[in-house]
């Protein structure tokens, strides 16, 4: 699938999140259970929905926050904490389907970036679109800051 790159300028955006410090091997295993413990910590608060999936990754160590874009106030308590996706110019596109394809998508910034004389500072982010039990359905907005 092709995917369209487009320059954008963002604004921050409240998250609510949980940060770790992993490896890329680990990272698959790891991030189902920080994002439940984000959501435990909602429905506490009284939020059940409204608040997209996101995963931010910082470098590429990685160090990563994990968590969900925060729409509305919430009491949070730890390990999640309040956090921000990066305001900046950043390149974006849209991955569309199962998220097994979402490297094409990233590879696709990068080669956009790399044909236009573009440098990436590095963080990068994927804010999840609602869930869909048909995996063709399924929205990924994927965003890398610019240097």
């Amino acid at each position: 699938m092709g995917h369209q790159v487009t320059i954008v300028d963002l604004v921050a955006r409240p998250t609510a999140v949980i940060a770790a410090t992993t490896t890329w091997p680990e990272f698959p295993r790891l991030w189902k259970s920080l994002l439940d413990q984000v959501w435990a910590c909602l429905r506490a608060g009284g939020i059940d929905h409204g608040c997209p999936n996101v995963m931010l990754y910082l470098d590429d160590v990685p160090h990563v926050e994990v968590g969900v874009e925060l729409r509305q106030p919430c009491p949070l308590t730890p390990p999640v904490v309040a956090s921000e996706l990066p305001a900046g110019r950043a390149a974006a596109t849209v991955h569309r389907g199962p998220y097994s394809g979402m490297g094409a998508a990233h590879q696709a910034i990068h080669d956009w970036c790399r044909a236009q004389g573009l440098q990436l500072a590095g963080p990068r982010w994927e804010i999840y679109g609602p869930h869909s039990g048909d995996p063709a359905k399924v929205t990924t907005e994927i965003y890398w800051l610019l240097a």
